[in-house]
């Protein structure tokens, strides 16, 4: 029997981004991370005046960019989760905060995929879901290029079939 007044509790979307988002996220953030350790480092040694204490700042920025590396594609990757359902696009995000996003198909302006050079390298694309909604596009990062291909053509189908407007 189920209580009346319960309130449903949310299950997380079925489906993980592909395994290859391990790797892309640790690349984009070694790169991104050795710009601004290696930018600190030479203001630190090549600006005159630059008083000695710097240098620790750059040592914590180093080890904070090594523990980022190291940390932050692996949660991503067990947090990041997506699903398409006859009903919704339903997503969850983030490393240190979540987010969670379900957008109703009849919701659905637009459906697109996107696949920068790094992404391509991986084999990755990314969707974005555009909604008649103020918070904004839904986006699943790091799918595999195949299954976004099939995602947005699955999208297109359900809602073209769905009545109403997406307003």
């Amino acid at each position: 029997m189920t209580d009346v007044g319960a309130t449903p509790v949310l299950r997380a979307p079925a489906n993980r981004v592909s395994p290859r988002a391990i790797p892309f996220w640790t690349v984009g953030a070694l790169m991104g991370d050795t710009v601004v350790v290696v930018g600190a480092a030479l203001v630190w040694l090549l600006v005159p005046g630059v008083p000695g204490w710097a240098g620790l700042v750059v040592l914590l920025l180093a080890v904070a960019a090594v523990l980022h590396v190291a940390l932050m594609p692996r949660i991503r990757y067990r947090v990041h989760r997506w699903e398409v359902t006859d009903t919704a696009v339903h997503t969850r995000s983030g490393w240190i905060g979540r987010e969670t996003r379900i957008a109703p198909i009849s919701r659905v302006q637009t459906v697109d995929s996107r696949q920068g050079a790094l992404m391509r390298l991986f084999g990755l694309a990314s969707l974005t879901v555009t909604t008649a909604s103020a918070a904004g596009p839904i986006t699943v990062d790091c799918l595999d290029a195949e299954t976004a291909r099939e995602v947005v053509a699955r999208l297109t189908e359900i809602t073209a079939a769905t009545e109403g407007d997406a307003t």
